[in-house]
């Protein structure tokens, strides 16, 4: 086969010498990159350039490696743009020069042949390249080192990238891939070379969680090869086996049921391992474990050997990278890779918004997940860890000595991993404990600054409850106090806790905040005139906190003119493309939500940039050079999030500024975007305005309505579920505005939310309240064209609008309800109890009306069905509900 396709092609003497001389310079770091680059993708246009670079990796060895493996690379990324249009007698010849350096002499040729093939593998699936598992297997059996390495390191590689493939039936083959293969990776187990044994190992992990046939019927050998390699010299093999059971107690744990004392024994001493990356992974078991199915009994007889392992892993090591970033002070500038990447939450109108508000991405290391694993067995055993946990915490702060600050700052870290867990057994002591906290607010060492500030966080709750108790106001003005100083600490690192700390106090602490608000104030914004930019980000949080926490009451001259100018003159000075916008705008979003009406003073100009924002950011998105940016969705989201501030601020207000603005184009072309978050974002702002000025929407009603009714088919709903909830939530507002001019999307509408309510199991919470209540909304105002269905879908969305607490959405809900039943009174009938159920559902219903309507529709019921159906239906209810009911006067 390899002959035939070479006879097919063969590379020309000056093309080679060509294209070795672009590669040359292709891996010196001192040339012109983006000159080659030019060059190598005139050559790219060229049918058989790929040829060219396999022919260099497999035969120029008079060629440095170098060369050979950037051909290689080049290759692996061009097969991934051009394979599909590729001939297939090239595609052949490819093929047919990789195989034969499986067993090439240099690893390096071996491992870039590998990754190649992984890639091919991808591309055209195993059944396209039978070749492929022939020489696969026959260099696993040749028990030639290079022939056997090279084989391992493409099926790991396979396995790594898509393990489905080898678990598929193959024209040809009487068995599937990883049934050949599994026998001889179990053997390698027991291979001399360390390589063949992590790469066997490694490949069948991968197949832990997908189980197929071939592992499940070798589960035995598995896991005495797991026992066998558990004490490998090769720490590589050995973090492995530690994957393995860490994968296994995930996602199989009854495999391990029969064997866990001698797992736990085991991972008890990795956990101990010299080599960090070991004993890391050894760590990850714990916090599998506990969130696993198996009982937690099993663990408990190990928590005296276990909680001091996790201990002493949890003190900064000596090569730690903080130890090295936390000596730098606030005069030190930030670098651009100091700069995590942030991640804005789109808005999000409901009960349970699903974004992930952690917006931070921090390296994972062994004294991180000891104190997340601590953290988690305090949560599954709470108390029972305290007795062997305390005395060493008390032995580690006990030790005063310059030398000993690292353990001072690990029991400062242990005590707040465990303030969850442990509360109870804390209680007690918590005002001794705050107490000695407090002093380390001003030790010499930043970290223990650093810690103390997020552990003293993690006690906000109980900080907060104790001001109305003896001396507790007085603990947390200390709390409080000592917070505000550290903000104003000259280490950036104590700087970023102390933020984050007190935003934390914050949310918990709300008006409690409010005589204390002048200081507040000034601290934050003395921190603004000093802080790098990392760190104003944070700020940005805490102030956006403070304003969410205190609302109205920010609202006075003396507050606004500490906080406002600062922040005008940042947001005059920054740029249109400058990413620091964006935690300004959110800070403004929440200030302007604080302020209601009070930001009416600031608004104009903060309106106009979100409305110049958006249009820069549509324009650079066809056209970045007119648009002088490069496009960026954030600006966009964080644009519409900042105008929903406003309008929910000003209300009505906002009215003036809607009007002299193209809001309503740019708001429907934000609607209609393929991003989804831009989407939920301008769904959110499209339901805001429509509450306070629908007569803007107007113009563009109908086609704002179809837009949003389009997000809630299923097919939507499953890619965008955040949108799709947001868009329900607008329908309805625009419903109660408009009435009888939503009339000609309102079967779309039901059609949708009907089977959204239906299938209500894993969907979103939030997503069934808005559809529920849309549902009601729109029945309230074309009752005529929705009583006639109600019987498909009555029962589901009485069940929904049980779950709803109480609000004037759920009135408009039941307003739609009483609007349908009066309508088709025989359509509920036989869905009397759900109606019943769902009227029980309410605590208090403020709208006399409204309470009016219900008693007519259930005395209504009672009349029609008479004494004796209607008892019958009673005592199908249980008695809280009919108890409930009588309030209803029946």
């Amino acid at each position: 086969m390899a002959a035939e396709a070479t006879a097919l092609w063969q590379p020309r003497e000056e093309g080679l010498r060509e294209i070795c001389g672009l590669l040359e310079p292709h891996i010196s770091p001192n040339s012109d990159q983006s000159r080659i680059w030019q060059q190598l993708q005139h050559y790219n246009q060229l049918p058989d350039f790929n040829n060219y670079l396999v022919f260099i990796l497999a035969h120029a060895e008079g060629k440095s490696l170098e060369v050979r493996q950037a051909a290689g690379l080049l290759l692996k990324n061009n097969l991934r743009a051009t394979f599909s249009s590729m001939s297939s007698s090239y595609r052949q010849y490819i093929k047919s020069e990789l195989l034969p350096c499986l067993g090439a002499s240099d690893r390096t040729i071996r491992s870039t042949v590998g990754t190649i093939i992984s890639v091919l593998v991808q591309l055209d699936r195993v059944a396209g390249w039978p070749e492929l598992l022939q020489v696969l297997a026959r260099c696993l059996a040749s028990n030639d080192f290079n022939h056997m390495e090279g084989a391992m390191d493409a099926i790991y590689k396979i396995c790594e990238d898509v393990p489905e493939e080898l678990d598929v039936d193959v024209p040809g083959l009487s068995e599937r891939p990883i049934n050949i293969f599994m026998p001889r990776l179990l053997q390698f187990f027991q291979s001399p070379h360390a390589i063949l044994r992590k790469l066997s190992l490694g490949s069948i992990n991968q197949f832990i969680v997908v189980m197929p046939a071939a592992l499940f019927m070798s589960m035995d050998q598995y896991l005495q090869g797991l026992f066998h390699l558990a004490k490998d010299p090769s720490a590589e093999v050995r973090k492995l086996v530690c994957s393995a059971f860490v994968q296994l107690i995930e996602v199989r744990p009854s495999f391990l049921e029969a064997h866990l004392r001698n797992v736990i024994e085991y991972l008890l001493q990795a956990n101990k391992d010299p080599d960090d990356e070991v004993s890391l992974e050894a760590c990850e078991f714990w916090s599998a474990y506990c969130d696993g199915t198996l009982p937690p009994d099993s663990l408990r007889e190990y928590l005296p050997r276990l909680i001091p392992v996790l201990m002493s892993n949890m003190a900064y090591t000596d090569d730690d990278e903080t130890l090295f970033d936390a000596e730098e002070d606030e005069s030190f500038p930030d670098r651009d890779q100091d700069l995590k990447p942030r991640f804005h939450s789109s808005r999000f109108h409901g009960s349970d918004n699903m974004e992930d508000d952690e917006d931070t991405v921090n390296t994972w290391n062994l004294r991180k997940c000891s104190a997340a694993g601590l953290d988690i067995l305090s949560n599954v055993f709470g108390d029972e860890t305290l007795p062997t946990l305390m005395p060493l915490i008390q032995q580690k702060l006990s030790t005063t000595s310059d030398s000993n600050w690292k353990e001072r700052e690990a029991a400062v870290l242990a005590i707040g991993a465990i303030a969850e867990g442990c509360i109870n057994g804390l209680y007690p002591h918590l005002p001794e404990i705050i107490s000695f906290l407090i002093p380390l607010l001003d030790d010499k060492f930043p970290l223990i600054r650093s810690i103390t500030c997020w552990t003293l966080s993690r006690f906000s709750k109980f900080i907060v409850q104790s001001i109305g108790h003896k001396d507790g106001y007085e603990q947390f003005d200390k709390v409080l106090t000592g917070l505000l100083r550290r903000i104003l600490d000259t280490n950036k690192r104590v700087q970023e806790a102390a933020c984050s700390a007190f935003a934390t106090l914050e949310e918990e602490a709300a008006d409690e905040l409010a005589p204390r608000l002048e200081i507040i104030l000034h601290h934050l914004l003395c921190a603004y005139g000093k802080y790098q930019r990392r760190n104003l980000r944070i700020l940005y949080d805490a102030i956006g906190t403070l304003a969410d926490a205190v609302g109205s009451e920010l609202n006075q001259p003396k507050y606004l003119d500490i906080l406002m100018p600062p922040l005008i003159t940042k947001w005059q000075q920054l740029s249109n493309s400058d990413k620091d916008l964006f935690p300004l705008l959110e800070c403004f979003t929440s200030i302007s939500q604080a302020l209601g009406p009070g930001f009416s003073q600031f608004a104009e100009p903060v309106y106009q940039r979100c409305i110049g924002l958006i249009q820069i950011q549509q324009l650079a998105k066809v056209d970045h050079v007119t648009a002088g940016v490069q496009y960026d969705k954030e600006f966009i989201v964080c644009s519409l999030d900042l105008l929903s501030g406003l309008v929910e601020g000003l209300g009505g207000g906002i009215e003036s500024l809607v009007a002299k603005s193209n809001l309503r184009d740019l708001l429907l072309q934000c609607c209609m975007d393929q991003i989804a978050d831009i989407r939920q974002s301008a769904f959110a702002l499209l339901g805001d305005l429509a509450r306070v000025c629908p007569v803007h929407l107007h113009p563009r009603l109908a086609d704002f309505l179809s837009v949003a009714a389009e997000q809630l088919n299923a097919a939507a709903v499953k890619e965008a579920v955040s949108v799709a909830n947001n868009a329900c939530w607008a329908i309805g507002e625009l419903a109660v505005q408009v009435h009888q001019e939503i009339a000609p999307v309102v079967l779309a509408v039901i059609s949708c939310l009907v089977p959204i309510l239906q299938n209500a199991e894993g969907l979103n919470k939030s997503l069934l309240e808005n559809s529920a209540i849309t549902l009601g909304r729109l029945a309230w105002v074309c009752p005529e064209l929705m009583a006639p269905h109600v019987e498909h879908f009555i029962q589901s969305w009485c069940t929904t609008l049980c779950m709803i607490r109480d609000d004037y959405e759920k009135e408009d809900a039941f307003r739609g309800l009483c609007a349908i039943v009066r309508g088709n009174p025989s359509g509920v009938v036989s869905s009397l109890a759900y109606l019943c159920k769902a009227v029980a559902s309410w605590h208090e219903i403020r709208s006399q009306d409204l309470h009016n309507e219900i008693c007519q529709v259930l005395n209504g019921y009672k009349q029609m069905l008479g004494d004796g159906a209607w008892k019958q239906c009673m005592s199908t209810l249980e008695p809280p509900v009919v108890q409930r009911l009588s309030r209803f006067g029946v």
